[in-house]
């Protein structure tokens, strides 16, 4: 598979953390389907590997060459293949870079799908942009210094909305859309009629905020985030949604109320999975990386090598099904393949005043 990376700018939006920043900036890898050939890609620059190992406290396991330098799938300049692909935006969590998403990122390119997996501007530990610049987490400072819970919710929610508009000014810049030249070399490989939408934790909360206001996108999932933007109560006009998230935090008795809210406001085709053993970085690449490691979270044992296998196993049936019409019997039901992973089908409805 190919990879490119975009330094997108939304001149019609300013930065709502950093206002005198200008307009809204995006980094953006793009995974393609593609012919072989072509120079490995990076994992992430030796800045951005420092800055996220100080943030989850593993600085002092790790050097940031050794996460900057893991080998990844993808060749910078592969040639792609023919034919039209279905084009699925993911988002990362708040504070982690958009590297953290690399394996599913991948899986998905391996199927046929392009994929662009989006850094948003002051919303993670650190993002390298053009010009040597590795842009912190500003967001977190603003939200720290929230005077109050509920407040701390509100800056969240927002961001979730914020991250919705830039994932439709993405697809916007890669489908050539009214008003846009296309920003990316091979956007004629995009088919504009299959877009989906999925991310981890705030990400994953953004692909519905997106849902919400933008009808191009056909599908979503929310790996594990809280829904500081609520789904509407109108809901996402039938479209398909996947809730995966941990069993401890995510089940319908759990203590995050927004889902079975959310669950109950979903109109369309969906689902809610929960995962036995599983931590809030299940769903992403650190555990993977720290399975590699002989490193497992004793509050998370599901170990890392499952963690990889059943995100990107659920998450590309769904787009399969939803984006390419293949019908995915794993998605009828509990699977004796993934013993971890339960269906959840509450049928009390959600305190409509909850918003957490």
């Amino acid at each position: 598979m190919g990879r490119d990376t975009l330094h997108l700018i939304d001149k019609t939006r300013r930065d709502p953390w950093v206002p005198a920043a200008g307009g809204r900036e995006l980094m953006v890898s793009m995974y393609y389907p593609a012919a072989t050939g072509g120079r490995a890609a990076a994992y992430m620059t030796v800045d951005e590997a420092r800055l996220l190992l100080k943030g989850v406290k593993l600085d002092k396991k790790f050097k940031a060459e050794q996460l900057s330098g893991v080998r990844v799938n993808a060749r910078v300049g592969s040639r792609p293949i023919g034919g039209k692909h279905p084009l699925v935006v993911l988002s990362p969590g708040f504070t982690l870079n958009r590297a953290t998403l690399t394996t599913l990122a991948e899986e998905l390119a391996s199927k046929g799908y392009v994929v662009a997996l989006v850094d948003h501007a002051y919303e993670s530990f650190g993002t390298t942009f053009p010009g040597g610049r590795t842009l912190t987490c500003v967001a977190c400072e603003t939200i720290e210094k929230a005077p109050s819970d509920a407040a701390e919710k509100k800056l969240l929610g927002r961001a979730a909305a914020g991250r919705g508009a830039d994932i439709s000014f993405v697809v916007d810049e890669l489908t050539h859309a009214a008003g846009h030249s296309p920003s990316w070399k091979h956007w004629k490989m995009i088919d504009r009629n299959r877009i989906g939408a999925a991310g981890h934790s705030l990400g994953g909360n953004a692909a519905a905020a997106v849902m919400a206001a933008d009808r191009r996108i056909r599908a979503g999932a929310n790996l594990d985030g809280t829904f500081f933007a609520p789904v509407p109560p109108s809901g996402l006009g039938k479209r398909p949604f996947l809730m995966l998230g941990t069993k401890a935090q995510h089940s319908p008795d759990s203590t995050d109320a927004s889902w079975p809210l959310a669950w109950q406001r979903l109109d369309g085709w969906k689902r809610w999975l929960t995962v036995a053993d599983a931590g809030h970085f299940t769903f992403i690449d650190l555990p993977i990386l720290g399975g590699q490691a002989g490193m497992t979270d004793p509050s998370a044992p599901l170990s890392g090598k499952r963690s990889g296998e059943i995100t990107t196993t659920y998450v590309g049936a769904f787009f399969d099904q939803h984006l390419r019409g293949k019908h995915q019997p794993l998605l009828n039901g509990p699977s004796t393949a993934n013993p971890e992973v339960a269906f959840q089908n509450p049928s009390r409805p959600a305190p409509e005043h909850t918003r957490a």
